[in-house]
């Protein structure tokens, strides 16, 4: 049965092309929530999808996958709020 994951992450060097990370993220199936936010329903543990999503970024970037339990609150997301919810249901 697969989980519900928010990835969330802060990229340190603008000059630098981070598209093959954003890429693994939507190829897996991520749908982007935020700038810097997207959300992922995986099999994986939380832990795995970590250390597949961290050969992408840099050393000094920051990465964490957040597995959810089906309560939130939000406003003005980048997905309509019917997509969302179909993240975050249990």
């Amino acid at each position: 049965m697969s989980k519900s994951y928010l990835i969330s992450y802060d990229l340190d060097k603008p000059d630098r092309d981070y598209s093959r990370f954003l890429n693994e993220i939507e190829r897996l199936g991520g749908v982007r929530i935020l700038y810097a936010e997207w959300m992922l329903k995986s099999n994986f543990p939380a832990s795995r999808l970590r250390d597949h999503l961290n050969r992408f970024i840099d050393p000094d970037d920051r990465l964490v996958v957040l597995g959810l339990t089906g309560e939130a609150a939000w406003t003005s997301l980048m997905v309509s709020d019917q997509r969302f919810k179909q993240f975050i249901a249990a």
